[in-house]
């Protein structure tokens, strides 16, 4: 029997792509699924779809959690539902494929708020609550991105480097509690990010596109085995090797030209 059937899962941006992923294979795992993200009518549907195929209980709450009052807001519904939330994936964030000085400063404010200090503070509610039962998981995405400064996309990894040092650090915090921190590092997945980002997939790009499905399932399995972080797929953890090896100074041209 999985360590999370019946427990309850909240999941932020589940509307597509790695979202829909990670609640339908929690679902698989008997874990009930608080779906979070703006389109109500995609959560209305994989809500239906969990119940029906997988027999769980499903919660639906359509918001923007890319304003400074989101994350308190989202924790005290959950709350005032009654809902013990012992699994919190942090999925919901975006990217913006533009050099930075050519990004209007509202579009990236909205990005940092988001990937950033929305994710940390529905990480600090949500962690506090588990550390009290002495029971919980979090998975945190992050991106290949965080390992290096990558120029068209400066902020954005930026961010990306914020969370993969923030969750590897809460995870050696907790170590000693039955709360685990895990962060997924994934590169190129198959999802609607570069759509919303504004970038076409090269070559290079889309040799190393994983599908959403096995990315999800890697960083669940990782979770539940409270690692850390994990790195899907042999590509880019040998990319993300390399970029340790390399001399600082060149590794902005050399991200620069994977990523324009």
């Amino acid at each position: 029997m999985s360590k999370i059937k019946g427990k309850w899962a909240l999941v932020t941006g589940a509307s597509s792509g790695l979202g829909v992923d990670f609640a339908t294979i929690l679902a698989e795992h008997g874990c009930n699924v608080v779906l979070v993200a703006r389109r109500e009518d995609r959560l209305k549907a994989l809500a239906d779809t969990l119940e029906d195929q997988h027999k769980v209980e499903t919660r639906v709450i359509a918001m923007d959690l890319g304003t400074s009052t989101a994350a308190r807001a989202l924790y005290e519904k959950t709350k005032a539902e009654g809902l013990e939330i012992d699994v919190l994936i942090n999925n919901a964030g975006f990217g913006i494929h533009a050099d930075f000085m050519e990004t209007e400063w509202e579009r990236t404010a909205q990005m940092l708020q988001l990937n950033l200090t929305t994710l940390t503070e529905l990480t600090y509610l949500y962690t506090k609550d588990m550390l009290a039962r002495d029971f919980g998981f979090n998975l945190l995405v992050s991106s290949i991105g965080g390992f290096q400064p990558t120029p068209s996309y400066a902020a954005y990894a930026a961010t990306k480097s914020y969370v993969l040092d923030f969750g590897e650090a809460l995870a050696h915090e907790l170590r000693n509690t039955n709360v685990g921190v895990t962060v997924l590092a994934p590169g190129g997945t198959r999802t609607e990010f570069m759509d919303v980002a504004g970038q076409e997939i090269s070559g290079i790009v889309n040799l190393a596109m994983m599908e959403s499905r096995r990315c999800a399932n890697i960083g669940i399995k990782a979770m539940l085995k409270k690692k850390p972080s994990v790195v899907p797929g042999l590509l880019n953890k040998i990319a993300t090797f390399s970029v340790r090896l390399a001399p600082r100074r060149i590794v902005p041209a050399i991200a620069g030209f994977v990523m324009k």
